[in-house]
Order: structure tokens, then sequence, then C-alpha cells
């Protein structure tokens, strides 16, 4: 049996550490400011965190594009030529082309390689949603399975990944398309904060609202509280867009408290996210009862 890689992209927001920890590589989406291409990178080669959320918090759009058919060329190639077979985890297709450019790319290069294997998995999630269910395929390579084997698990799997987002402001979901003008308006204005899920389509929703920083923070950790499976055996993951210290503090506080899981992984919400959901959102992540709300 082949060895089988595990491959992402940059919406999946795994840190260089998590990315060392389970082996995982990533094929590179790109940001687009001031006419100026640039990879998106998920170690912030090009932009600190700080500098790339201050870009947005003065009023200007960062644009994004999906996986390049030349870079899934490159990074497919460079593992088929070390023997592995690869299942790439991409970003919900209700959010990017990159899965449908992927299975592409893959189908010309596996006409010269009759032997090997690509399998390209819509995710359903995107931020570390993505991310988590390309751990779990880490997991399964580590246990033995074949590609086959994981495939087919991920896809059995991938919508109990549970996600809870809540932003500082709808701004950045409106300039992105997520929500009309006049309901943004009518939130910051009553201090709403909407709270966003991946739904059973694979799409990021608002499926509620709470007014206040600090009740969303609360409303997040108590939904996934009332969702997550085995909490004492996981780790919650938790990206934010540059929140204060402070804010992702309390909620690291509030799931050791209310959760009771065996730990908490602390990262940013990458490049491409963040070009859409904007500064200052907090959102956490775990495994739990499968997804079957369709917004």
């Amino acid at each position: 049996m082949r060895p089988v890689k595990i491959l992402t992209d940059s919406c999946s927001d795994l840190s260089r550490e998590l990315r060392e920890k389970y082996d995982i590589d990533y094929a590179r989406m790109k940001t687009v400011y001031n006419g100026k291409e640039e990879w998106a990178s998920l170690d912030f080669e090009f932009y600190t965190p700080r500098q790339l959320y201050d870009i947005m918090r003065q009023g200007n759009r960062i644009l994004t594009t999906q996986v390049p058919p030349d870079e899934f060329t490159r990074i497919f190639t460079a593992y088929l030529d070390q023997g592995f077979d690869i299942i790439y985890i991409g970003c919900s297709l209700k959010q990017s082309g990159s899965v449908n450019t992927g299975a592409v790319v893959a189908r010309t290069l596996l006409e010269s390689r009759p032997d090997a294997s690509i399998y390209c998995v819509d995710s359903m999630n995107a931020c570390m949603g993505e991310g988590l269910l390309a751990i779990r395929g880490a997991g399964y390579r580590d246990q033995g399975l074949s590609a086959k084997e994981i495939y087919d698990r991920l896809i059995a799997e991938r919508k109990t990944i549970n996600q809870y987002v809540t932003v500082h402001s709808l701004d950045y979901l409106k300039r992105a398309g997520r929500v009309k003008a006049s309901a943004a308006f009518l939130g910051n204005l009553l201090g709403v904060k909407p709270i966003l899920i991946a739904d059973a389509k694979g799409s990021q929703v608002a499926f509620k609202k709470v007014k206040g920083r600090q009740n969303s923070f609360h409303e997040i950790v108590t939904m996934l509280k009332d969702s997550i499976i085995d909490a004492e055996s996981q780790t919650v993951y938790l990206s934010h867009a540059d929140c204060p210290a402070e804010e992702v503090d309390s909620v690291v506080k509030l799931l050791k408290e209310e959760v009771h899981c065996k730990d908490v992984y602390v990262n940013y919400i990458g490049p491409i996210i963040g070009a859409s959901i904007g500064p200052d959102a907090i959102g956490i992540w775990a495994i739990g009862k499968e997804i079957t709300f369709e917004g």
C-alpha cells in the first residue's frame, strides 16, 4: 500500500505548529490588495495578523482567489513523485471552487500514474473546521488506513464538525455578500452579534443573533457545550481575527469552565477567511453532533 499525504489549502488556518505536528501540507490561495497579488500564507509571511486586519479596519478591502491550477500541479506532483497517494481536504464548495479545480488537475496528473490516487474532499467547512477535518485525516493515516479508506471516513464525518463563530461587526460580511446592507446597518446600530455556523449544505449561515459582545462569547460556548461529543478527550480549536488578548482569554476560560474539554488550542484566522469575516471575529470548533440545519 502506498503511503498517504494529507493536504489542505489556505482556508484551513492550520498553524505551522499544527501542520508539523500532524504532517500536513497545504495548497496556497492568493490575496489581492492594491492590485498586488501575494500567496495566502498560513505563516503570515507577507502580512502580520495585525497588519492584515488593520488594512480592513481602515476601510480597505482585500480580495482573494481560489487555489490556482498551477499550484495544484506543483504540490500534487511533488508528493506523487515521492510515491504518495494524496488526500486533499479543501474549503467547502459553497465558498470556494478549489476542490473542483483540484479534481480536474488530479485527473490530468493521474493519466500517466495509473497506480497512484488523489482524493479531493469537499470539507463542507472552512477555517479550523476544514483544518480539524484534515487533522482527523492525519489520524487515520497514522492508523495505517489507505487513501480510499480515509476518504470514505472523512466524507462520512464531515458534518460532525461543529462551528460557532461570532463577529464584532457585520460590515465585512456585508461587503463579502453574506448579509444585506440594511441588515448590517441595523445589526451594528443595535449591537447585534450574529452566530455563524457551517450548515448541512456547507454554507456559512447566521444561525442566531445575540445582543452584545460578551453575550456572544457566552452563547458560542453554550452552543458548543450542547453539541460536543466526548468533550474530555477533545481539543477545542479557537481561531480569532486579531482579537484583544483579554477577549481570547475570556473565551478560553469559559471553554475550560463550561465544556471541560481536554485542551484549547488558540491560533489566528488566516488571510483568506479573514478577508471575508473581518477583524475581531472569534470562533470555536470541535467534533460533535451531526449538523442537520440548512440555512
